[in-house]
């Protein structure tokens, strides 16, 4: 009995030791995974909150800028196809983008009105859709983080083994700049 005890030692270490790796690595990979949904619901936490700025941007514009009708319709028609978007991040940043070049052109606009640039209602919106902006650009760096980490995982070896037997697919990463940086100042 004491000649098989050191074999059946090997064979455990030899079976054991794969198997607590091969677990670690599932459970570090569903980790990340768990991350970047998290993210994303951060993230979309935000956009949402864009969206429901943007309603009260444009009829404020509206009053100021009635001739600028393409503009504001363009504004709109993006923002409610982006809110209705609820596929990948990468389908999304496409939206989003589309979105983002809208309401700089939407700001440029603005430009042209100085009494709508002095408006305090406007200047409050304008201020309440930078901030949203930096939450936004905060969660998408989060979210980037997590992807990158999570596509590492799935790639370098040996977690990618695993990573492959179990099929996790690297994810997306989520790309959109800023519509807005900084409140103009409204100078007379």
């Amino acid at each position: 009995m004491s000649d098989a005890m050191p074999v059946l030692i090997v064979l455990g270490v030899i079976v054991l030791v794969p198997a607590l790796f091969a677990i670690t690595q599932y459970n570090g990979l569903v980790t990340l995974k768990n991350y970047i949904r998290d993210a994303w619901a951060n993230i979309d936490a935000e956009l949402k909150r864009r969206y429901d700025l943007i309603p009260n941007l444009v009829a404020t514009v509206k009053g100021y800028a009635a001739h600028e009708r393409e503009v504001l319709e363009r504004v709109t028609e993006l923002r409610n196809r982006c809110a209705a978007n609820n596929g990948p991040p990468v389908q999304q940043a496409v939206d989003e983008s589309q979105l983002v070049e809208a309401l700089k052109r939407l700001l440029v606009v603005v430009e042209s009105y100085p009494q709508l640039k002095a408006d305090q209602h406007f200047l409050k919106l304008q201020q309440e859709l930078i901030n949203t902006e930096d939450r936004i650009q905060a969660a998408r760096r989060f979210y980037n983080g997590n992807v990158r980490d999570y596509r590492n995982r799935c790639e370098a070896f040996p977690s990618n083994i695993v990573a492959g037997l179990f099929g996790f697919k690297p994810e997306e990463f989520f790309g959109v700049e800023s519509a807005v940086k900084e409140v103009p100042s409204a100078a007379f």
